[in-house]
């Protein structure tokens, strides 16, 4: 029995549902907290959650979880529209999943950019988490449609290919970015990666099959069909049409014609 099957039969009943959208709802709280206080005060609320490795190792361990509440952006109108977009996805990726693996996709987002926080001093960027989610998303529903500004309608796998172009992009600006950037992403690739090499092998497989059939070349003089009265083949005359008899010899049109 697999692993992950094993785990939810003994654990899917501490499952929370609906993570991903509490996630966001929190964001937005965090958020409205911020925008309520002074510039001084939102700067000191943000830093008592942050992921702060060093706060971390003198005992301030709900850095490990709170982190994840702090918005990617800080515009009320975007954040509302990501919150919203990010509600969405969860509830997608909860109906194709189940609860439990849900959550266990975010806790192994959770505990890679914590121990590349902790370790390496990387940054722990929420939007890493918006960004894994949104490609197990396009990966269960890759011709799910949404509306750029409620008008344009594109297909969640070129969202997804849009964004990972864009990250790429800032990667190649910021080479430091390259490992939070795979850590950061790290559960996308153990949930789907396996699969995407497997279907990947099984295609390449299928054009070496398919290559290999159509350059192999039948010997010269090969036919298919041969007259059992006068043995002419189709390459002998190629507007020949051949019939089978009842007794299961193949006749020309030629040969039937002088029959009747």
């Amino acid at each position: 029995m697999p692993l992950i099957p094993q785990l939810e039969s003994k654990f899917g009943r501490f499952a929370i549902p609906n993570l991903v959208q509490i996630i966001a709802a929190f964001q937005l709280l965090v958020l409205f907290m911020v925008m309520v206080m002074s510039p001084e005060g939102a700067a000191a609320y943000l830093q008592f959650l942050e992921l702060n490795p060093i706060r971390v190792m003198h005992g301030e361990v709900w850095r490990l979880v709170t982190h994840v509440f702090i918005p990617g952006n800080f515009s009320l109108i975007w954040a509302l529209i990501g919150a919203m977009f990010m509600m969405w996805i969860g509830r997608g990726l909860e109906s194709a999943w189940g609860a439990f693996r849900v959550n266990l996709y975010i806790i192994g987002w959770m505990v890679a950019v914590t121990v590349g926080a902790l370790l390496f001093h990387w940054p722990a960027s929420g939007m890493f988490l918006f960004q894994t989610l949104l490609f197990a998303f396009a990966s269960l529903y890759p011709n799910e449609e949404i509306y750029i500004y409620f008008i344009l309608p594109i297909k969640m796998k070129w969202v997804a290919a849009l964004t990972a172009g864009m990250t790429a992009f800032l990667v190649m600006r910021e080479s430091s970015l390259l490992f939070p950037v795979l850590v950061g992403h790290l559960n996308f690739f153990i949930a789907f990666g396996p699969a995407f090499l497997s279907e990947r092998a099984r295609m390449a497989q299928i054009a070496s099959r398919r290559g290999k059939f159509e350059s192999a070349q039948l010997p010269q003089g090969t036919f298919f069909h041969q007259c059992s009265v006068c043995k002419k083949t189709e390459l002998d005359d190629a507007q020949l049409e051949f019939r089978v008899l009842d007794s299961g010899d193949e006749i020309c049109s030629t040969c039937r014609a002088k029959r009747t």
